[in-house]
């Protein structure tokens, strides 16, 4: 490809992303979001009503009323407010967005607070429960959604990215969740969604601050290049931070999903029995700790078969150390602990009879060798019959035989290598001397012992 063609496709690429005509100025940007960055009059009370909105929707576990209160609340004002200021150095327009989300954010956790005290249902479901465990994932939600919430606000054409990014974002749902750990005394509920909000504040004020840059907005105040520097670096480290607690969630949260898997793996492949059925299995991860419960209905399996099928198999599916309790019928009390059962009578048993496999596979092994030694002297004087009848015609028949041979006096034992030979005629000395070193080089054997016998 030549270099003009390879720089007419990077110019026809770089048209697409060309946006030029697509955004409005950058006073008018910057109204908007100056605008959206005041909590007063109407706005905060918009707030306090999706803030209600957003924990009848939690309370009674509707994702509809969830999105609704979302797209009604005008909580990403302040954020993108912050993330502009850091973008164009206006420290006046910072401090006003950081005070107007630290109001916003009180406002909010207060009124849920108020509902969830007052609310005859405290119990926690799954719209709930979602918000406590923030990872790596809400970072990028995070980021992505304050990228396109900035190029919406900057762009001719809004479309319908605002309300998409509102939904994505979920700003609400963790501040409700505040307010429910707050009124239930439930810190893990409190602390877990605080830091959800927190993660989605600060990446989408970094979205807004990159997407200020990449759209070439001026910067308002060149007096102080110290400050502006200042500013950016503890964005950055604060960004930095907030990424480290939500990489270890993530960290946890694919160690129980890998842990999850291979419990079930184990259990559909090694649980296998004729007349018994799997009734349920639970996996769980308790700090170090980690169980696997499997319930079985159907035949009675005895427990010592489960132990010998089941205990030595489970780091073949990476479960090494895992506790595995067995309860079959249904009597929980015949639940079976196979992790203790290394010290009992049971595995003792077992250790037993390995053993003895072990010495009965030892055995056959040497029995084995000793039939193919046998085999192979029954039939070597076949193999070598066609040579000796050509290099040596005087011999008619031959045997390839070993005896053991017991010295009366010491009655020490000797191996002897025989060969039993029938003559066509009588062979000379030195010929019978070349037919013994023919059989020992043929043969491998040393010091083999020709023996003339009469052979029918």
């Amino acid at each position: 490809m030549k270099l003009s063609d390879l720089r007419e496709w990077k110019d026809s690429v770089a048209k697409y992303f060309d946006l030029t005509d697509f955004l409005i100025p950058q006073s008018d940007a910057e109204t908007a979001i100056r605008e959206g960055v005041s909590f007063r009059g109407t706005n905060i009370l918009v707030l306090i009503v999706a803030i209600f909105i957003a924990s009848l929707g939690l309370n009674t576990n509707s994702t509809a009323v969830i999105i609704g209160a979302m797209l009604i609340s005008p909580l990403m004002g302040p954020i993108i407010g912050i993330g502009l200021a850091v973008g164009v150095h206006d420290f006046d327009l910072m401090k006003r967005s950081f005070r107007n989300l630290l109001m916003a954010t009180i406002f909010s956790v207060a009124t849920s607070c108020i509902y969830f005290l007052i609310s005859p249902v405290n119990e926690g479901h799954s719209e709930l429960l979602a918000r406590t465990s923030p990872t790596i994932y809400d970072v990028f939600i995070g980021f992505f959604g304050g990228a396109a919430g900035i190029l919406a606000i900057g762009s001719r054409v809004k479309g319908n990215v605002i309300p998409g990014v509102a939904i994505a974002t979920a700003l609400m749902p963790p501040l409700c969740t505040v307010g429910y750990g707050l009124a239930t005394f439930q810190m893990n509920y409190f602390f877990g969604a605080l830091y959800l909000f927190f993660i989605n504040s600060v990446f989408i004020a970094c979205a807004t601050t990159v997407g200020v840059k990449l759209m070439n907005y001026k910067i308002k105040d060149f007096s102080n290049p110290q400050r502006a520097k200042r500013v950016r670096n503890t964005v950055y480290t604060i960004a930095l931070l907030t990424m480290i607690p939500a990489c270890y969630l993530t960290y946890r949260m694919y160690e129980q999903s890998t842990f999850l898997t291979n419990c079930n793996r184990f259990v559909y492949q090694q649980f296998n029995f004729e007349g018994t059925q799997v009734l349920h299995s639970n996996a769980v991860i308790n700090g170090h700790e980690k169980m696997l419960t499997v319930s079985l209905v159907g035949k009675i399996i005895p427990q010592d078969s489960l132990v010998l099928a089941l205990t030595d198999r489970l780091p073949e599916y990476h479960l090494g150390g895992t506790r595995l309790r067995i309860i079959q019928g249904d009597n929980p009390d015949s639940g079976f602990d196979a992790t203790q059962a290394t010290s009992t009578m049971l595995r003792d048993m077992y250790q037993v009879t390995q053993n003895t496999i072990n010495s009965q596979r030892e055995t056959i092994d040497s029995l084995k060798a000793l039939n193919a030694v046998t085999a192979g002297n029954d039939t070597i004087a076949g193999r070598i019959a066609p040579e000796i009848k050509i290099l040596f015609p005087e011999v008619r028949d031959i045997a390839i035989t070993r005896a053991i041979v017991s010295n009366i006096e010491t009655h020490c034992l000797d191996t002897l290598n025989v060969a039993l030979v029938n003559y066509n005629r009588p062979m000379g000395q030195l010929e019978s001397k070349k037919f013994k070193e023919y059989l020992e080089a043929r043969l491998e054997k040393k010091d083999i012992t020709i023996v003339e016998a009469n052979i029918r």
